[in-house]
């Protein structure tokens, strides 16, 4: 066979340059894809002209360009076969009365004879919701991936005050009966209100034009707030500039920073003042009277100690929060707010609402060896049996760091990918749930198809109807109201790189992830590091006041590739009189990771962070 590759390859002009090698790799492609010499040939003329290559040599390095061309060229074939109608024969019928699970001539899954695993195993099929992109869940079992072949489904790994399944309570005959119908039911769930609070970018607006003006206002007005608010409460003095030598304490509020371009640590540890106090000048920081702190460039905090020499402030307390009674935002108008639901209104006056259930999960939602979005796929068949009240999804939707995508093997524009594979299975799962339903879309800067810009825009004028961007975001229900916040870029995962601590061992900072989202309450800030990382394109003149969080949420989502986590944050309670006031920050990790599935959670708000209760379950 590989004399009739390399003849073929002659017959049509081109030369082999790593002969051996590629003459393989064709043998292997022809073995795996049940291709001819001929057949394999004229593949390689379609990519050829579709990638406009020059020259007639055929390079090794072309193989791997070439193969994922046959993977979208098979995965087209069975797209298009799976399309026509299935024709029933006897082995159907036999295979119906016998109650198999498996038919091994189609090799299509059918229900696991496990009882647990039959009340998680999620198909649209079985749950009456089918995508409209005509992608099938399941491929036939020779062209099943990875992700397809997994046992367990949606296995709870973490349970925060025990997430009562409603599911876990069926009997089992009449889960059987639900199954079995033709067309299920969806049973009636209450509409919640949405509200977006604060500013952000407009859509159509120019981006990456900011100045060194703009970036120098950014952190002198971060400054100016904090000491103001610090100022307010009345337990410190006045600040003072840090760089005047003084023999007697002083206290100063300033900017964490480094004194070089690496990472920061206990010898380089600089504080910068405010133009008004200091004319931004910057002291070294001596911490080793501190028996316990936790610092990352760019934070703002306030600072005790003395200045004996002018060149070195020796640091004897610091202060990294404000207390609530206290807002850094006083002098400033309330947030912005646009009600997004006023035509809607509850069904009746005594319309009650108690709880609001969420569905929460980030991208990727697709795996790292297709574009077949079977991830997203199995999540809208899970949502569409519990039937949440809000399902929120964070990018990327379509991942710049896909390996089809890097390498520029898509033969579709990312627009594209992102209308035909996410935008119609969701507006089928939202026709499938009713207007009850409501789904929140938020974009990320791995987003090929949306702006590489940070803080991000509007995603899509158009899907006003049933999706939403939002930065922060209120959902009334009724007798109260939920303040949700979110950021998706991964601030976890860069502060974790950036942060420097020391603790005790008996100290409740222990808690690492804990601790790391607590530093963006008290900051009041979704991305207060700084300078940002080298992938964010953080954007100082877009909607200055769009990463700023005007008031503590009830629910943090901080999408990270770090360990997912549902906790409750307590912020507060230092100052006599003062109570403490708690946060659920999330993480809900990635909903796709390599070839195979990640995590979601699931989370129902009562109210009070004491009686919500959330999973965190595995894919």
């Amino acid at each position: 066979m590989e004399k009739e590759i390399k003849a073929e390859f002659e017959r049509i002009g081109f030369s082999l340059e790593e002969e051996e090698e590629i003459l393989k790799k064709c043998l292997t492609f022809c073995i795996n894809y049940k291709l001819t010499p001929s057949d394999l040939i004229s593949s390689w003329e379609v990519y050829y002209l579709n990638r406009q290559l020059n020259g007639s040599a055929i390079q090794n390095a072309q193989m791997d360009g070439f193969l994922l061309h046959l993977q979208n060229e098979q995965k087209d074939a069975i797209i298009k076969e799976e399309q026509y109608p299935h024709i029933y024969s006897s082995n159907d019928v036999d295979m119906i009365l016998s109650d198999e699970i498996y038919d091994a001539k189609e090799g299509i899954l059918g229900t696991p004879t496990d009882r647990p695993e039959n009340l998680y195993s999620d198909s649209p099929e079985t749950n009456g919701y089918k995508p409209s992109s005509g992608k099938p869940s399941r491929l036939a079992s020779n062209h099943m991936t990875p992700f397809g072949q997994r046992t367990n489904k949606f296995v709870v790994q973490f349970t925060f005050n025990k997430l009562q399944d409603t599911e876990n309570d069926v009997n089992v005959d009449e889960l059987a009966n639900q199954e079995d119908d033709v067309i299920r039911r969806v049973r009636p769930i209450e509409r919640c209100s949405l509200e977006i609070q604060g500013s952000r970018p407009e859509p159509g607006c120019r981006f990456m034009y900011d100045r060194i003006e703009d970036r120098f206002n950014s952190i002198e007005n971060r400054i100016r707030r904090h000491a103001s608010a610090v100022g307010a409460t009345g337990l410190y003095e006045e600040p003072v500039d840090p760089t005047v030598a003084s023999q007697k304490s002083i206290f100063s509020v300033g900017m964490v920073c480094c004194d070089g371009e690496g990472r920061l640590n206990e010898k380089s540890i600089l504080l910068q003042g405010s133009v008004e106090h200091s004319g931004g000048q910057r002291v070294r920081l001596d911490l080793q009277k501190l028996a316990q702190f936790s610092l990352f460039p760019g934070q703002v905090v306030g600072i005790e100690g003395n200045n004996p020499s002018g060149h070195c402030l020796i640091a004897s307390k610091v202060v990294d929060s404000i207390p609530l009674s206290v807002s850094p935002d006083m002098d400033l108008p309330p947030p912005k707010k646009q009600a997004m639901d006023q035509e809607f209104q509850p069904s009746s006056p005594t319309s009650t609402l108690t709880d609001l259930s969420m569905v929460i999960a980030a991208g990727p939602f697709s795996t790292t060896d297709n574009l077949l979005f079977e991830p997203l796929t199995e999540l809208l068949a899970y949502a569409s049996r519990k039937q949440p009240q809000l399902l929120v999804l964070m990018g990327p939707f379509v991942d710049s760091e896909h390996p089809e995508i890097k390498m520029g093997t898509v033969d579709r524009s990312y627009d594209d990918i992102f209308r035909v594979e996410i935008l119609r299975r969701l507006q089928d799962y939202t026709e499938f749930m009713g207007p009850a339903a409501r789904v929140i879309l938020v974009p990320s800067v791995r987003d090929a198809s949306h702006d590489f810009v940070f803080p991000q825009v509007l995603l899509f004028l158009d899907l006003i109807k049933y999706s939403l961007y939002l930065k922060v975001f209120a959902i009334h229900c009724y007798e109260f109201q939920v303040k949700v916040g979110c950021c998706t870029v991964d601030i976890l995962r860069q502060l974790s790189g950036e942060e420097i601590s020391r603790i005790p061992a008996d100290s409740s900072s222990r808690d690492r992830m804990g601790r790391l989202a607590t530093h963006l309450l008290r900051q009041h800030s979704f991305y207060p590091l700084y300078p940002p990382s080298e992938d964010v394109p953080l954007d100082f003149s877009l909607a200055p006041e769009a990463l700023r969080i005007p008031s503590i949420p009830d629910i943090l989502v901080l999408p990270s590739d770090l360990a997912p986590f549902v906790k409750v944050l307590s912020l507060g309670g230092s100052v006599d009189g003062e109570q403490q006031v708690k946060c659920i920050s999330v993480n809900p990790g990635r909903l796709a990771k390599g070839v195979g599935g990640g995590t979601f959670v699931e989370l129902t708000y009562s109210g009070d962070p004491d009686t919500t209760s959330a999973s965190i379950i595995r894919m």
